[in-house]
């Protein structure tokens, strides 16, 4: 949460995840049991990502689907997906899916505050402009998920991060970061 690449933001990324990780531990307990109890098939969702630099990785989730979902239908959730199990819905809604993206964080694919990674089916397709996303490194929360969330185009959301983040900096991202408990709670976006 400052400089792009300072050793201050990797600390702070560091420290933050494993604090936030640990406090909410319970939690992450619960919805484990939770999803082996409604369907079969592993807790965590491993999903490829585009990255810094333009590298894939894979983003830590929970998993929100049924244990084939990719399979039995689109790559990208709709609106009222058929795949999302009871469990899912609740954990998506409530954004409690996305916190084992802090995992990412500690090894390093992400930052918690920058732009979301795309899938790459559509970052293959980026323009050139659309490619200068790649010199931020991806966030588990950033301008676009407190400013609509899934309701953006991915046109709209690249172009409000990279104008974002071009100037971006600690007391700026730190704002996003309260600002997303904010969004979260109302549900503001989130399909």
């Amino acid at each position: 949460m400052s400089k792009q690449g300072s050793w201050f933001r990797r600390f702070t990324d560091i420290l933050l995840s494993i604090l936030i990780l640990v406090i909410t531990s319970p939690l992450l307990l619960i919805s484990i049991i939770a999803i082996h109890l409604e369907s079969q098939g592993p807790a965590f969702f491993l999903h490829e990502r585009t990255g810094y630099k333009g590298k894939k990785f894979n983003l830590i989730k929970f998993r929100g689907m049924v244990n084939n979902a990719l399979e039995v239908g689109p790559e990208l959730t709709q609106i009222d997906d058929p795949r999302i199990t009871r469990v899912g819905k609740f954990l998506r809604r409530t954004s409690i899916d996305e916190i084992p993206n802090f995992i990412n964080v500690i090894i390093g694919h992400m930052t918690i505050v920058g732009p979301r990674p795309d899938i790459p089916s559509i970052t293959d397709k980026y323009t050139d402009e659309q490619r200068k996303i790649f010199d931020y490194k991806p966030g588990v929360t950033g301008i676009s998920q407190i400013n609509g969330r899934q309701l953006l185009t991915p046109d709209d959301r690249i172009r409000m991060e990279l104008e974002y983040y071009k100037n971006a900096g600690f007391v700026s991202d730190l704002v996003i970061f309260f600002k997303t408990f904010l969004v979260v709670f109302n549900n503001k976006g989130n399909i």
